[in-house]
């Protein structure tokens, strides 16, 4: 069945929230410890979602991918976090895990990096968890390369390590 990519419109967060829940617990098990991941609910990650729009719609730019008329996955962009204006950050790519493997990912990334391109960002970055053997491997094969920088941030009470990646437009 055929993957279509929209903008999100506000009507899509709750679901998308409900979907990042299911698509962390899912590529972090493995790693976290499910106390980490229990919260927030998928409830809280919507009305997270609800909240992270008001502020950032115009600057930032989520794209839903659907097949069969279904939520798929998700993508979100904007500036840079460090505040370089030739370069756009990556925030996230999510999908429902039984889409693992089936295009769905790749899909959204071709579309992250012509929506960066479009802005006129000559670079992109990304953050992503240094565990996340999987999720590296597939921004690898997508030509980003770590730069080596590594920060750490809670998911739940984890305390994760992240590393920054890059790759030009």
């Amino acid at each position: 069945m055929t993957i279509t990519l929209r903008p999100a419109t506000g009507a899509d967060l709750m679901a998308v929230g409900a979907l990042h829940q299911r698509s962390r617990v899912a590529a972090y098990s493995s790693f976290l410890p499910a106390q980490s991941l229990a919260d927030p609910t998928p409830e809280a990650m919507g009305r997270y979602w609800v909240e992270r729009w008001a502020w950032e719609r115009d600057t930032h730019r989520m794209t839903v991918a659907e097949r069969a008329g279904r939520l798929a996955g998700f993508s979100y962009l904007g500036p840079d976090d460090e505040g370089d204006p030739d370069t756009g950050l990556l925030n996230a790519i999510h999908l429902e895990p039984a889409e693992q493997g089936r295009g769905v990912g790749r899909a959204l990334m071709v579309d992250v990096l012509d929506a960066m391109r479009a802005r006129a960002w000559r670079r992109a970055v990304l953050w992503v968890l240094r565990d996340n053997a999987h999720a590296r491997a597939f921004y690898e094969r997508g030509g980003w390369t770590s730069t080596g920088i590594e920060r750490e941030e809670h998911i739940g009470t984890a305390l994760t390590p992240q590393i920054r990646y890059t790759r030009p437009l």
